[in-house]
This record gives C-alpha cells, structure tokens and sequence, in this order.
C-alpha cells in the first residue's frame, strides 16, 4: 500500500514521496510512524481512506494540509486553507524568542504576521510566566489562530490588525520584552513549489516587488513597542542577508543586530536589541 502511493508520489513531482506516504498510512492507521512495521494489513476503509489522502497529496495539496495539522517544536497546530503552514526553519527563530523570554520573570512577548500562531503558541507554551499577543491581518489566518489558540495555549492574546498602523498595539508602547516576525518576504516573482503556488496565501508569502514591503513596517512597530535592550527577530529570504541589517542600522534604533542560518547555513533570520540611546516614541532615520 505504501510502495504504491510512493509510486504515486514520485511521479507527480513530490520530493519526498516515501516519507510522505508513510506519513499519511501512519495518520490512517491511528499509530506513529515507527510502528507502521508492525501493522499486518489495513481495512477496507482505512485503505480507501488512505487512497483518498494520497491523491491529495498527489495533487499536491500540502501534506500539512491534508493532514490538517503541522508539527512546530512542541505543538501540533491545525491548518488548512488560508493559513500558511509553518516551516521548519521557523522553529530556530521561535527557540531564540523561547530563550531570550526564559531570561526575564513575567516578560512581554508580540509575534507580528502571526499566521496560523505557531510562534507565538510555542512561546506561550514553553515560556508559562510570559504574556504573548499574536497579531495577524488575513480573517482566514485570523480563524485558525484563534482555533489554535483556544486549544494550545488560552492565554494568548489574539489581535487582529495590521503592521502598517501606526496604532497597533498602542498601550504596548515601549513595554514589549521580545518582538518575533515571521512576515511575508519572498519578493514577487520568484518561482516557488506547486504547494505554495497553489495553496499557501500569496499574502502570507510575497512581499513586494524587492520582498521587504512588509518588512519595513515591522521593523517600525518593533522600535515602537520594545522597550530598551529589548530583543527583535525577524525571518527573512536568503537574498535578504545585507538588507535587512541595514534597514535595521538605518532606522537608528537599533544594535547588536546578528544574522542567523537555518541548518542548512542559508542566512535565515536577524535579530537585534532596541537600543537604550532614543526613546521608542522617537522616529527613525529611515
């Protein structure tokens, strides 16, 4: 059964077709995909199930989707249309914010863009003492965040607005303990796999001709809301790596700003603290 959806896999362009389908027989079956060798035969149903799943997937509808949840550190979040399923990658941005609010006693933690929540829950969860506030503009990703939220982590705060208002998130003004954004960044045009083209919202993966429309106003509510010393990350393209230091160097509100790689050593993410020398209602020089 799971040499023929493999078979299926492979010839629709799916990269990681054994691992997809053992996934999905795993998911059928009800147990974890280790035990799969100790299972004999599936029934009926659960054969037409898993016939059903894999030409989803054949399909290519993300297997996150199909699934209707995808792993993040310690969550398992649901996701489906209109949510943009978590990367990997994500999780060290995630674990640097979990560190830095472990650091603190009660701190005060924003996760800007937040999707479907998977920042913003994995510190809520790991980090008990900290108030997280999870902002997101799209009304689909909106509905999974709150879904995610009631059943991982019920103390979180679920905003809906938009990081190009100046008033978001006022009262927060200069008290914020770690500011963490996974914004949209890939610039406009740029090829991406049929899963993302097909199905994650384009609003959650573009950002602009030069993929830093969004980008830019995070980096201005986060001078805003953080406090002194406060710690800023941000996830970014590759092609990002100079760019968005500078743009942080250039709002002048910013220091010790370090570039991070993913584990595969591509520049992923960039982080910095909200410098002591201007208060965060002074502007910027950008």
């Amino acid at each position: 059964m799971i040499a023929d959806a493999t078979a299926t896999l492979e010839s629709a362009g799916v990269e990681s077709a054994r691992n997809d389908a053992e996934l999905l027989a795993a998911f059928v079956l009800g147990v974890s995909r280790g035990r799969l060798a100790l299972i004999d035969r599936a029934t009926a149903e659960q054969r037409d199930a898993f016939v059903r799943l894999v030409a989803r997937r054949r399909d290519r509808e993300p297997l996150q989707y199909v699934m209707g949840t995808a792993a993040f550190r310690y969550l398992d979040v649901a996701v489906g249309p209109g949510a943009f399923v978590p990367r990997p990658e994500t999780e060290l941005l995630a674990g640097w914010g979990v560190d830095l609010a472990r650091e603190l006693t009660e701190p005060v933690v924003v996760d800007l863009c937040a999707g479907p929540g998977p920042i913003a829950l994995s510190v809520a969860h790991e980090v008990p003492t900290a108030t997280v506030y999870a902002v997101e503009k799209s009304p689909a990703a909106l509905s999974w965040l709150r879904r995610n939220a009631a059943e991982l982590a019920p103390r979180t705060h679920v905003v809906a607005g938009d990081v190009t208002d100046p008033a978001l998130l006022r009262d927060l003004r200069g008290v914020v303990d770690v500011l963490l954004s996974n914004p949209p960044y890939v610039p406009e045009g740029t090829p991406v796999p049929p899963e993302v083209a097909r199905f994650d919202p384009a609003t959650a993966v573009f950002g602009g001709p030069d993929g830093l429309t969004v980008v830019r106003p995070v980096i201005a509510r986060a001078a805003e809301l953080l406090r002194p010393g406060g710690g800023l990350a941000i996830e970014h393209d590759e092609e990002h790596a100079t760019a968005l230091p500078e743009l942080l160097r250039a709002d002048g509100r910013f220091d010790r700003i370090e570039r991070h790689v993913d584990l595969t050593g591509r520049p992923r993410f960039t982080t910095a603290r909200r410098s002591t020398d201007t208060a965060p209602w002074q502007t910027g020089s950008s």
